[in-house]
């Protein structure tokens, strides 16, 4: 599977809207919810990719390390569940369960979320600060499946998301995600 970058939209863009349902509660989650937070992750991911399975161990630790700090996330699911059954929401809600996720594991049937956010590839970031505005997009580190030589750190979120909780300005110089494609219908 080729490996896809993130498109990189543009700094300062404001969160759009979204409506989803989160795949463990099967209640109904809304960007609203981030309202109070002093940061906001949108990540779309999915269960197959084996970009977003080469960081996930790292990337739940380093999002629950910061969620007790005011960062809010939602993890979005868009793939064509019909021609990539491990992505259904039933095995999205197990994901999350398993992993003990302290985040929702939305589902974007729809796909028009993946399309607001101009999502291309799985894992794809979009971080926020406290007036949703886009201040990251960008990889999660330079690690890649490929390369076992670079370690899993999540360095460059993790450290956008230090300098957006804490009110210091985040570092334009932003290398695009790599990953799957969004499967898209």
């Amino acid at each position: 599977m080729a490996a896809i970058p993130s498109t990189m939209m543009p700094l300062g863009t404001k969160a759009p809207f979204f409506r989803l349902t989160d795949t463990v509660s099967g209640s109904i989650v809304t960007l609203d919810e981030s309202l109070i937070a002093k940061a906001t992750l949108v990540l779309f991911m999915c269960n197959h990719c084996k970009y977003v399975k080469h960081i996930h161990l790292k990337l739940v630790e380093v999002l629950h390390n910061h969620i007790s700090n005011g960062l809010t996330v939602f993890a979005i699911s868009a793939n064509d569940v019909l021609n990539f059954p491990e992505d259904a929401p039933d095995l999205m809600r197990v994901q999350a369960i398993d992993n003990g996720y302290q985040f929702p594991y939305l589902y974007d049937e729809s796909q028009e979320v993946a399309k607001a956010y101009d999502a291309a590839c799985t894992p794809d970031f979009f971080l926020f600060d406290e007036a949703l505005s886009l201040v990251y997009r960008g990889q999660f580190d330079a690690s890649r499946p490929s390369l076992e030589s670079i370690p899993v750190t999540g360095k460059d979120l993790d450290d956008a998301i230090f300098a957006t909780l804490n009110g210091q300005n985040v570092s334009s110089h932003q290398l695009p995600s790599i990953g799957c494609n969004v499967k898209w219908k």
